[in-house]
């Protein structure tokens, strides 16, 4: 009789409420709470002092605030421009279903995945090593150089050396994403192509890749999130000093040394949020350029 008075109809509620408990508690909570500090000037020991958006005016004319975004986005673009596309071509190789051993290839380019990101860093540092990094003295060895280059003092170099590694961590990833993609995309459409006459090119770049649009936008955004927060790879390769010259520290990179190395946890509240509201709107930008190119099209 107990089980036939509950209204059967609020019952989702009960199945659905431990998620947005939890969120309340460990999500929203802790996001609020990290805005409300980013309107104060806290050590992490006293009580937060209310300075209101000071913080913030301050962030904006920040010259190594500014700085450390440039580089975010500098070495961002220069990976995930080569990631996207390579892993699009071997993407549509290992959909070939006269390909042999594809699923061998699949795991081998997925591996670097696997490896966590300050291990890659780590090992790339010890690499590049002036003294007796491998690559120097293979080089020596086979007599291309005279004399070791001390490659981490070279500021172009060691941001382009960060985007190979974001470039070799995650170009699998990539190709599995535009996999799944292509396998959702019936065969019937090239067929009817190439009835019609088009060539292979021709359907890549007026068929696969049309209706690969939301991939390519999804491949875009999630990168963006993840280009934006930086923060193993050049901390590894540099032991955390951005070197040389600024030109590897990343804004989280900043962000970690102003909180919890300096102890101004209001001020690194304040970046953490700049980082967002600029993730937000690069993100948006993107789902909207790509949405209206979908509709000329």
């Amino acid at each position: 009789m107990f089980i036939n008075r509950i209204n059967k109809e609020n019952c989702g509620y009960f199945f659905i409420a431990p998620f947005f408990i939890v969120f309340l508690l460990f999500g929203l909570y802790p996001i609020l709470y990290s805005f409300y500090l980013s309107l104060t000037n806290w050590d992490g020991l006293n009580d937060p002092e209310f300075i209101g958006f000071a913080n913030y005016t301050r962030a904006i004319i920040d010259p190594l605030f500014l700085q450390s975004l440039f580089n975010t986005f500098f070495i961002w673009i220069v990976s995930v421009i080569p990631q996207l596309t390579v892993s699009l071509v071997l993407a549509v190789i290992l959909t070939n279903k006269f390909l042999k051993g594809k699923d061998f290839f699949r795991a081998v380019y997925f591996f670097p995945n696997i490896v966590t990101a300050a291990s890659l860093g780590l090992l790339v540092s010890l690499m590049f090593d002036w003294q007796t990094g491998s690559v120097n003295q293979l080089l020596m060895s086979i007599g291309f150089l005279d004399q070791a280059i001390d490659w981490k003092n070279n500021p172009l170099f060691m941001q382009m050396l960060v985007s190979a590694i974001l470039f070799f961590q995650y170009f699998g990833y990539s190709m599995l994403i535009y996999i799944a993609g292509l396998q959702g995309i019936s065969p019937e459409y090239a067929e009817a192509a190439k009835v019609d006459g088009a060539s292979k090119t021709q359907i890549f770049f007026k068929i696969t890749v049309p209706l690969l649009k939301p991939i390519i936008i999804f491949q875009v955004i999630t990168s963006l999130i993840g280009g934006v927060q930086i923060f193993d790879q050049p901390y590894m390769l540099t032991e955390g000093s951005g070197s040389p010259n600024h030109a590897t520290l990343t804004s989280v990179m900043y962000l970690y040394r102003t909180a919890f190395e300096q102890g101004r946890f209001g001020y690194g509240a304040t970046i953490a949020f700049c980082l967002f509201v600029v993730i937000v709107s690069l993100s948006v930008i993107s789902y909207l350029v790509s949405r209206n190119r979908s509709k000329i099209a």
